[in-house]
């Protein structure tokens, strides 16, 4: 069980909390500190004394104080002024993630936000009430404002739920639900827009995805060494000792568990070839940097997910700071470093595919006896080469820029909602391309038989062969690559 406010969050958490293998609970010991927040806050909304975003406009208007009258309705119109998001929706499983993460953030006891609200949250996140948020508006400075402001209109029976992947009113999904629209007080508002959880809810959706990925990338490596006849040398301990990379030295590592036992890897161990192309041979060196920029993002996005991230942050019944840490530039930047990691997964996996359809060591050219009558699989590596082109055009760093907002006051943004976008877009594109590379892996190691490869290749091999049969003649080869997406995206191939 997670105790939101008390535990501490990891990807792996979130996740299990997400898809409901993990049950969350709110302690004694996290609703003091939510109510102790929240008696500060209304103390200092009587206060005479200007407190940003509890008596006070926001942004440029922060000189404008506010009537303890008026607070009310401002938090309201807080969150309509501010749902301003254009394009498609995010996927309703982010939706979740942002809520689980939101929820912690405000049981840390500094928002001073009413536990009446956090209870309504939760019961969203329990009974899979997503609200509909578009994926573009956020600047990834002033909180994630725009795709926060549409998470939570529903709580005041505004925006709209998923139902029956159908966008519906919120005011008539809350009805269903016999719940009443809650009525923003003082601060309220202002704790549930402030934030970087849409870059946070990327981030961990992110990271989730490449972690698998990153296996997935080594099993397809090896695979294709094993069709081409590549050597395992470069993989050996001793050579990767003397640069000890954490990541390098993990992809060694599970490179040689999946060359174990391999009849065809021992066939050839002495033959007159002296090396390989650097995309066989190199791969614990690349596959190895994108793992350190994965460790790089992981240890940033916890770090983020058991943080608060709203403002003003209430430290008494007096002091209110109004600083900084909705800022979203330190996932941000570590999110355009990943984008590059998975993009070069992508651009060494597509080399791959070119080296096994050149027609050396055994293989014919383009992988098929039949060449001249049959294409065999000359055209799926063009996918490849477009994919890849596409990541790295995905690659630049929206970190980079800024645009000032808000009238000047918000002067330097992130940018850091884009940089989690893209981050997902260029993963989607790598499931594509390594699920074209294990089809073409696969093709190869049917020229190697009857020798017998490691156990954990012969595994995904049937796997493979389960949806994909050998390409004997030309045929149409779409299904094929849609099956082996399939068996990627659903995370069904054997890494570990």
């Amino acid at each position: 069980m997670f105790k939101y406010g008390i535990d501490r969050l990891s990807v792996k958490k979130v996740i299990s909390i997400s898809i409901g293998s993990l049950v969350t609970t709110l302690t004694d010991e996290a609703i003091k500190k939510v109510n102790n927040s929240r008696n500060r806050v209304e103390i200092m909304a009587k206060s005479d004394k200007a407190i940003y975003g509890i008596n006070t406009g926001f942004g440029p208007l922060c000189d404008v104080q506010i009537t303890p009258t008026e607070t009310n309705k401002l938090q309201e119109n807080l969150l309509i002024t501010h749902a301003v998001g254009v394009g498609n929706a995010i996927e309703k499983q982010i939706s979740k993630i942002m809520m689980i993460c939101k929820v912690h953030a405000l049981c840390l006891g500094f928002s001073g936000i009413r536990l009446e609200v956090i209870e309504r949250i939760i019961y969203f996140i329990e009974n899979d009430l997503l609200p509909v948020v578009p994926s573009q508006g956020s600047v990834g400075a002033s909180g994630d404002l725009a795709p926060l402001s549409h998470l939570f209109l529903p709580l005041i029976g505004q925006g709209e739920i998923w139902v029956n992947n159908k966008p519906t009113r919120a005011i008539n999904v809350l009805k269903k639900h016999n719940l009443k629209p809650i009525q923003l007080q003082a601060k309220e508002g202002l704790a549930l827009i402030n934030g970087t959880q849409f870059i946070l809810a990327h981030a961990i959706t992110g990271l989730s995805k490449m972690n698998y990925l990153l296996d997935l990338a080594d099993l397809a490596g090896a695979m294709s060494i094993e069709g081409y006849k590549g050597s395992a040398s470069p993989f050996k301990k001793a050579l990767h000792s003397i640069r000890p990379f954490k990541g390098n030295l993990k992809v060694a590592k599970r490179m040689r568990l999946l060359f174990k036992n391999s009849e065809n890897i021992m066939s050839h161990e002495n033959c007159e070839r002296v090396q390989d192309p650097y995309s066989m041979r190199c791969i614990p060196q690349v596959h190895g940097a994108s793992r350190n920029a994965f460790y790089h993002l992981k240890k940033l996005t916890e770090i983020e997910m058991n943080s608060v991230t709203d403002n003003p942050i209430i430290l008494s019944d007096t002091v209110a700071i109004s600083g900084g840490n909705f800022h979203g530039q330190p996932l941000a930047m570590a999110l355009d470093y990943a984008s590059i990691a998975a993009s070069e997964l992508g651009n060494i996996s597509d080399r791959r595919c070119y080296l096994l359809i050149e027609g050396k060591y055994g293989l014919p050219r383009l992988l098929t006896t039949g060449g001249g009558l049959n294409s065999g699989f000359m055209i799926p590596q063009y996918t490849t080469a477009a994919l890849v082109t596409e990541n790295k055009s995905l690659c630049f760093p929206p970190s980079a820029d800024s645009i000032p907002t808000s009238l000047g006051q918000e002067d330097h943004v992130s940018m850091g909602s884009i940089s989690g976008r893209q981050f997902n877009q260029i993963l989607g594109n790598l499931e594509k391309i390594l699920a074209i590379e294990l089809m073409y892996a696969a093709q190869a190691l049917e020229f190697r038989r009857p020798q017998t490869f490691s156990k954990i290749v012969e595994e995904n091999f049937k796997i493979i062969r389960s949806k994909v049969k050998k390409l004997e003649d030309d045929r149409a080869i779409k299904t094929d690559i849609d099956q082996m997406i399939n068996l990627v995206v659903n995370r069904s191939l054997i890494v570990k």
